[in-house]
């Protein structure tokens, strides 16, 4: 894999987790009512959800790629309309007010471990987003594995740093909210994003 492949590919899942969505109002929630540092259980629920996705997502991948191009071909225009619907929903969506509060009863770590954990693996968009986006980053000229461990990892630590952000800012919002504003703004400029991302990835050609 090119150093300016896996550039793209950080900024691409950087984008997709950092963007406000269920698991972030969810481990903002759990940051406000039991604190930022036990929140951390949900956070690595949420984050051991979409690394069991991205592992279904890459298994058989490598061999669907290598033997038909017209397979490949099929992905990557799924991948490059995922990506821009995923950009025009950002764009379009009305922006709500993140509200966090705070209770007298604290949950223990293996809860909130467990409910970020369901509240990801509830949702197949990761499955659905590895599963589209994974081929257009794999040089099939290069080992396959390595690349796979390597996307796994990044993912997996850009899930932390988000959803650990999220957390420590529902604890510090107590009994407060994020503006409309903010979450319009952080919309919008995901949403040009994962369109710029989209038109990028149309591009992409199998080298052989």
């Amino acid at each position: 894999m090119q150093f300016e492949t896996y550039l793209i590919f950080l900024v691409t899942t950087a984008v997709v987790v950092f963007s406000p969505g269920a698991a972030a109002v969810a481990v903002a929630s759990q940051g406000a009512a039991n604190g930022g540092r036990r929140a951390l259980g949900g956070v690595f629920g949420i984050a051991s959800a979409n690394a069991v996705y991205f592992a279904l997502s890459a298994t058989g991948i490598a061999s669907l790629i290598i033997a038909s191009n017209l397979v490949f071909s099929v992905i990557k225009w799924a991948g490059v309309g995922y990506l821009v619907w995923l950009g025009l929903t950002a764009l379009f969506t009305p922006a709500g007010a993140i509200r966090v509060k705070r209770s007298g009863r604290q949950s223990r770590l293996k809860a909130l471990f467990a409910q970020g954990f369901v509240i990801e693996f509830a949702n197949p968009k990761a499955l659905l987003y590895f599963a589209a986006i994974l081929p257009q980053f794999l040089d099939i000229n290069a080992p396959i594995v390595p690349q796979i461990l390597i996307m796994g990892v990044t993912t997996f630590l850009i899930d932390l740093t988000s959803y650990t952000a999220y957390a420590f800012l529902g604890d510090r919002l107590t009994r407060g909210e994020m503006k409309n504003w903010v979450v319009g703004l952080v919309n919008k400029c995901a949403g040009v994003a994962l369109l710029y991302a989209g038109f990028r990835m149309a591009g992409v050609t199998v080298m052989r």
